[in-house]
């Protein structure tokens, strides 16, 4: 079955590209009402989405700022009246130096921990007023394989990542008395545009290291994001959901 989300106000970080960009398509696609956010422009992703005659709007956000972050929810409230989703999915991995742990550029550790962790935080922050005044919503932090298998060369990502599991776990503890529920989300390797790229690797290496052998679309990604905003997982909250092919179950 289908995830119906219709006349839901969801808000997608990240959402100018990759996995962001197709979270933001598939909430659309299930009637949502979406908010594609990111420091870059979400152009491409708004009009992907309202091509298919679906409804979005795009918004800068620096989750670094939590001037910007309130701007981001005062938006969707204004334009749609409340706010219903949330999918934290903006995060630095690409851009940062990578090394033995103890060779690593403070600014890249502070950085990674700014976006990916307390980016987190602030925009959870700015999005609760509204969820708690509705008396239900559904938060999704996008965490990684990299939280329980750990990357090699890359501490600060993966303790950012392992970070995301925590919040989750404590935010679903204090939200589950406002109807609020708290999951989180693991990727594997995806064939995105990132993993695609020469400098990153390619898809059939990180496919042999995966126990089913492959690496994993988009759409897997997606729709069990979709899934866990259903009414098919209302009595899911505090979870993280692997979906690596058994990576990290090696």
């Amino acid at each position: 079955m289908g995830a119906n989300l219709k006349d839901k106000v969801a808000i997608v970080t990240g959402a100018s590209r990759g996995l962001g960009r197709e979270y933001a398509k598939a909430l659309a696609a299930a009637g949502a009402q979406v908010i594609a956010a990111d420091i870059k422009d979400c152009a491409e992703t708004v009009e992907e989405i309202t091509s298919a005659e679906h409804s979005a709007i795009g918004i800068e956000l620096d989750v670094r700022d939590q001037e910007s972050c309130r701007n981001m929810a005062n938006t969707a409230v204004s334009h749609f009246g409340k706010i219903d989703i949330l999918v934290n999915n903006a995060a630095l991995y690409g851009s940062l130096g990578t090394g033995r742990f103890d060779t690593l550029d403070d600014k890249d550790w502070d950085d990674c921990m700014d976006v990916n962790v307390n980016g987190i935080w602030r925009c959870s922050k700015a999005v609760i007023n509204s969820m708690r005044e509705n008396k239900s919503g559904s938060i999704i932090n996008i965490s990684s394989l990299a939280a329980l298998a750990g990357l090699p060369y890359a501490l600060h990502y993966s303790t950012s990542k392992a970070a995301v599991i925590g919040m989750t776990r404590a935010m679903a503890r204090e939200l589950g008395k406002d109807w609020i529920r708290v999951n989180a989300v693991g990727p594997g390797p995806i064939n995105t545009p990132m993993l695609s790229d020469p400098t990153e690797g390619n898809p059939e290496q990180f496919g042999g290291m995966v126990p089913m052998q492959r690496i994993g679309t988009p759409k897997e990604i997606s729709d069990a994001v979709l899934w866990l905003f259903s009414p098919q997982s209302s009595y899911v909250t505090g979870h993280t959901l692997m979906i690596d092919g058994g990576f990290c179950a090696q």
